[in-house]
């Protein structure tokens, strides 16, 4: 935990409200080492949170009103009473995704009060990193400190906090990216069922490391167009007459897959193939076998690429350049929704500055910039800082 950014928001909130916070509560960004596109169709995932948080410094109210300072946004202010409906502002996005949890959570019934709070944090925003859900996650968590909030349990903050991403925010995003905010294991990976919202941890092995390299291809298409896979997969669904992707198998798509248009196929064949890669990768990392974690990774990009088509040739060469200091040691592919932000790469820690060396040599985004790379350690999901 960064105790500049601790201290950063500490700062914040007592500049902006004159008195110090009683509570500090953190939310981790996050990493997919497998399964894209796999949640919102009831399918699995294999996400690690990543020592790159949100930090929300607060001190409750007596009353009903809530104040929230946005340090990273030079100090903005949004306030607003709970005894009022919560409202979308325009001018203000970052304010909506803390608005959309405090609604869900009055929406839930849950005995809100209010709060003052200032909030800051380190993910890379617009990168595939969910610098949104380690908001509202932390939003969550936040109010689940308060009296008779029992009920706000990890995986329901998650929920919530996905909720008022789907139906606030407008962005149709599945489960993952709050699971594992609210629920990461330091050390692990997350095996997630996204239907059951069942959670297994899998160890990392020692002496393995997570790199994350940022194309800085902006991703300004990503909302609109995933969305538009949301619904290429739900069509799918309703073509094989069943609840989601989740439910299909290989051998029903290859059987009844001929009644969908091209397009739709592809993307129900991403799916049902990702969802079976993410389940043979589970057992991969857990036994320490880099060399076939490597190439189901390559094959979950492939399939990105060429599928789903969510990638960018950019993108696609930055994975072309690190599988090629990597070779069969480890693996790398896209991470995240899609149309840029960044690539994950789990290798040897021996392989990080040659990745690295290599990467800064030979890649440059559309506008002349270098990757920029984070060496990243699986952490701990939400929780208290300070008390």
């Amino acid at each position: 935990m960064s105790e500049t950014l601790i201290s950063r928001t500490r700062a914040a909130f007592e500049s902006a409200f004159g008195a110090a916070p009683a509570l500090v509560v953190q939310a981790p960004g996050r990493v997919n080492l497998i399964g894209e596109h796999t949640d919102y169709n009831g399918g699995f995932v294999l996400p690690c949170a990543i020592d790159y948080r949100t930090v929300i410094a607060a001190l409750p109210r007596a009353d009903r009103l809530v104040r929230v300072v946005a340090a990273d946004y030079g100090g903005a202010i949004d306030e607003y009473s709970l005894d009022a409906p919560i409202e979308r502002r325009d001018d203000a996005m970052w304010a909506n995704y803390v608005r959309g949890v405090v609604r869900e959570l009055q929406r839930r019934g849950l005995p809100l009060t209010g709060m003052d709070m200032a909030i800051s944090g380190d993910v890379p925003q617009g990168a595939g990193l969910s610098s949104s859900a380690s908001l509202t996650v932390a939003v969550g968590r936040l109010f689940a400190t308060l009296p008779g909030m029992d009920a706000l349990t990890p995986i329901e903050t998650a929920l919530a906090a996905q909720h008022s991403e789907n139906d606030f925010v407008g962005t149709q995003c599945g489960n993952m990216d709050q699971i594992i905010s609210a629920c990461g294991v330091e050390g692990h990976a997350l095996l997630i069922d996204c239907r059951s919202l069942e959670t297994r941890p899998v160890e990392i092995p020692a002496g393995v490391a997570i790199m994350i390299l940022h194309s800085h291809v902006k991703r300004g298409l990503v909302d609109s167009e995933y969305n538009t896979r949301r619904q290429q997969c739900e069509a799918a669904a309703r073509h094989f007459g069943v609840p989601a992707l989740r439910d299909v198998d290989p051998a029903m798509l290859a059987e009844r897959g001929a009644g969908l248009d091209e397009v739709t196929f592809k993307r129900a064949r991403h799916v049902v193939t990702e969802d079976a890669r993410v389940l043979q990768a589970t057992q991969a990392l857990a036994s320490g076998d880099l060399a076939r974690m490597g190439r189901l990774m390559a094959e979950s990009h492939a399939s990105m690429r060429d599928d789903f088509e969510i990638t960018v040739p950019p993108v696609d060469r930055l994975v072309e350049i690190v599988a090629g200091v990597v070779q069969e040691r480890g693996g790398v592919r896209m991470t995240g929704g899609g149309f840029g932000g960044c690539i994950v790469a789990v290798v040897p820690e021996d392989l990080v500055e040659p990745v690295r060396e290599a990467v800064l040599r030979d890649y440059r985004a559309p506008g002349g910039e270098q990757s920029t790379i984070y060496v990243c350690r699986a952490a701990a999901g939400a929780g208290v800082v300070s008390q």
